[in-house]
């Protein structure tokens, strides 16, 4: 039995989703280990408690995350996938070729086993390709090709989404947003709004830090990019702790805390926060077993959080985050 939850149109595909997805990095790779039952197990906890969209990449695990998805997708009906490429090559804005886009458009099916992929998202390219005429015309051919059903962009920094949704075809932007991210809310957010062009709020729980279960004293596994990249060192900063110094974090967890929703969870309301942004279509937390992904299925049960609870994040992240990282993404 399929749960329900409320859905929201995801941008220019006008596909209609649940506000609560998957994200599905960790069924991968970088989060240390994750076996092939479990991983299923998670997938399927999800579908069943109402997720409809899920969102994943063919760099995850070199495509081992794709392949779980699509053993599910076969499973089910009614599921929207979001899968991504562009990042098995060197980030130079030629490799985002129409050749390449082809052969990973290939893999990515081959993976997924269909024809035709609902969303595919170019995977946080180098900045000057959100600004090449050649990219989405390549894009726009796949989708008269039937290769794929509509595309969108994932971007590290608000600049690359407003060239992103100033595009006519491009259907959603995927973007680092949370409480303790809040620079989208600016300008981004309005722009696709207006724009129509759906929002997936990635990286929700800042890598964790937001579920309120660490303290100075944690410590992650060798494989997992909390260790290997707090520094940048594998990829962009950004994408762990959303690039929020970890002391600080802390910090700021400890501030929201008298916050919380009576009964609920330090990461469903930072969930909850999400989802009453203006503009934000879908959010797509991580999970690495069945419990986890019920935590986050019950933030989109919570009653819309109050404006005091509102300011609250505001003004955390105006003492405490604005000043190490606002002018950065």
């Amino acid at each position: 039995m399929v749960a329900r939850m409320e859905k929201r149109t995801l941008g220019r595909t006008g596909r209609d989703i649940g506000v609560v997805g998957l994200g599905a990095w960790q069924l991968g790779a970088d989060w240390g280990e994750v076996g092939e039952d479990e991983a299923l197990g998670v997938l399927r906890a999800a579908v069943d408690g109402g997720v409809t969209f899920i969102d994943t990449a063919d760099v995850y695990g070199d495509g081992r995350s794709e392949r779980l998805v699509g053993q599910v997708l076969r499973e089910y009906d009614g599921l929207t996938v979001a899968t991504k490429m562009g990042r098995r090559v060197e980030q130079k804005p030629e490799n985002y070729s129409p050749e390449n886009f082809r052969a990973w458009n290939d893999r990515s099916r081959k993976n997924l086993g269909v024809d035709t992929i609902d969303l595919v998202q170019l995977h946080c390219p180098p900045t000057p390709v959100y600004s090449t005429d050649a990219v989405f015309d390549a894009l726009d051919t796949m989708v008269d090709e039937g290769r794929i059903a509509a595309y969108g962009v994932s971007v590290e920094t608000c600049a690359e989404a407003l060239t992103a949704i100033a595009r006519p075809n491009v259907a959603s932007v995927q973007i680092i947003l949370n409480a303790l991210r809040l620079k989208p809310l600016d300008e981004v957010l309005p722009a696709a709004h207006a724009a129509g062009v759906g929002i997936i709020a990635r990286v929700p729980l800042a890598s964790g830090l937001l579920s309120g279960k660490y303290d100075e004293n944690t410590v992650f596994g060798a494989d997992d990019h909390r260790t290997y990249n707090r520094h940048g060192e594998a990829f962009d900063v950004g994408e762990t702790f959303s690039g929020v110094d970890f002391g600080t974090g802390l910090e700021a967890v400890r501030r929201l805390l008298p916050w919380i929703p009576a009964g609920a969870t330090m990461a469903q309301f930072a969930l909850r926060w999400i989802l009453d942004q203006p503009g934000v279509t879908v959010v797509i937390p991580g999970a690495r077993n069945p419990a986890q992904v019920a935590g986050n299925l019950a933030a989109a049960s919570l009653t819309p959080l109050t404006p005091d609870q509102l300011s609250a994040v505001q003004e955390t992240y105006d003492e405490l985050i604005r000043p190490q990282i606002h002018n950065r993404w």
